[in-house]
């Protein structure tokens, strides 16, 4: 695994070739890639009726990365975290660049226009090889831990804790393989949830430390 931040963009090179599920603008779904990577925008970036999906495509060709599962944020790429943890054998580990300027409350939902998409974007890779399903499972992992670490932060909304942002997206990355299951009884799915808990918990600690400290929201 590396990790390459050369702005705008963040590169999580998985060293080969991996299955990856997850919910990218470019690649959603079950695909086979060896790159996870991050392009950092602004809302000027991309104004109302802009073609961001024909746009990002074309950046990414321009970069040779056309094959690469992509994510947008706003978040600053200096702040991304990295967390590891190994249960049994399996390895995981992960990215994340956490910001909380568009927030929500599971269930409700605030006006956000005019609003910098400062999301908690996420992508993990596992050592272990896995079957689709497998990763399935592992998506709810990561959310959950996603979750779990925004509500430990604390972070009120009129509509109550916050949950996440409008914007989130996740990635799981792993050798294709055959292990069906994955769950929180598993060593995959205890490492994968560590890990990814862990990443949320520090970008989000020092997304509120700033706003704590700035007033920035």
């Amino acid at each position: 695994m590396s990790i390459t931040l050369e702005r705008p963009w963040l590169s999580f090179d998985l060293d080969g070739q991996h299955r990856i599920l997850s919910w990218s603008l470019t690649r959603p779904g079950f695909v086979t890639a060896r790159k996870i990577l991050w392009r950092e925008v602004r809302n000027a970036d991309l104004p109302q009726d802009f073609d961001v999906e024909g746009w990002l495509r074309r950046e990414l060709a321009q970069r040779g990365d056309s094959d690469a599962v992509t994510l947008l944020t706003s978040r600053d790429l200096d702040a991304y975290e990295v967390a590891r943890a190994f249960v049994e054998g399996v390895t995981a580990e992960c990215i994340a660049t956490v910001g909380l300027s568009n927030a929500e409350r599971i269930g409700t939902r605030l006006d956000r226009s005019g609003k910098d998409w400062g999301t908690i974007n996420i992508a993990v890779r596992v050592s272990q090889p896995l079957a689709d399903a497998a990763l399935i499972e592992l998506i709810s992992i990561i959310a959950q831990a996603r979750t779990t670490a925004v509500i430990d932060m604390a972070h009120t909304l009129p509509t109550g804790i916050t949950t996440g942002t409008g914007t989130d997206c996740i990635a799981i990355a792993a050798p294709a393989g055959d292990a069906p299951f994955a769950g929180m009884h598993t060593a995959v799915g205890e490492a994968v949830g560590r890990a990814a808990h862990d990443a949320v918990w520090a970008g989000a600690r020092i997304w509120m430390d700033r706003v704590r400290r700035e007033g920035v929201v």
